[in-house]
């Protein structure tokens, strides 16, 4: 039995796919850059900055980290702004309140912490995490390990007593290193195979299959 599940956020719990692509888009438009929904939507997971990176690489602007924090703080705003479109996915709250009491709840989100915050107020659901690690906790993206071993170690739980549940490759990675249990949801953008490739141990459609999942965890 696992002692502790880590959620992720975009694409796990909160469908923000297009809030976050549109926040990126139009903080471009400060450096004249145009990009593709889908080469952001392919990098969520990230974080801001490393995809704001990529972005200005892929697109042979020059850049600095002065511009690149620039550009976060732009996409943050950009990204409240628009948050009145970020939706709980179905079965999320109902999964939530089947885990509360039952183990310890962390979120480890490579979004920022502005916006993690904000969200986790509006969407009242701030209650259910003992622990909260954003892209502003750490020095190394997914799939590097960090987020989540910060979050364990938050939540006063050793790492193989914890379960993340993700969306992303990258969040797959990045648990399995941690040597993590991981439970990869089919609600972002990234297929079964990507995902079973990624190492996730257990694979779901969606927080619905609640049963399939709290026998996995509670095991």
């Amino acid at each position: 039995m696992f002692e502790a599940v880590i959620f992720d956020w975009d694409g796990t719990l909160a469908d923000t796919r297009q809030v976050v692509v549109s926040s990126f888009q139009k903080a471009l438009r400060a450096v004249h850059c145009e990009i593709s929904g889908e080469f952001i939507e392919r990098r969520i997971g990230i974080g801001s900055a490393q995809t704001f990176r990529e972005i200005l690489r892929s697109s042979k602007i020059r850049f600095d980290e002065t511009l690149i924090k620039s550009l976060v703080e732009k996409k943050i705003k950009n990204e409240i702004e628009m948050s009145g479109d970020v939706k709980l996915f179905v079965g999320s709250l109902d999964f939530l309140e089947g885990l509360q009491g039952k183990v310890k709840l962390g979120l480890a989100s490579m979004n920022d912490r502005e916006f993690i915050d904000y969200l986790l107020k509006t969407t009242n659901i701030q209650r259910f995490f003992d622990a909260v690690v954003t892209a502003d906790d750490i020095s190394n993206p997914k799939p590097n390990p960090e987020i989540f071993l910060k979050c364990a170690l938050k939540l006063r739980s050793s790492q193989e007593k914890c379960v993340v549940v993700e969306d992303s490759i990258f969040g797959v990675e990045a648990a399995k290193k941690a040597r993590m249990g991981c439970i990869a949801v089919l609600t972002g953008v990234y297929s079964r195979t990507e995902l079973e490739n990624a190492g996730a141990d257990l694979l779901v459609s969606s927080l619905r299959e609640k049963e399939a999942i709290l026998r996995f965890v509670l095991k």
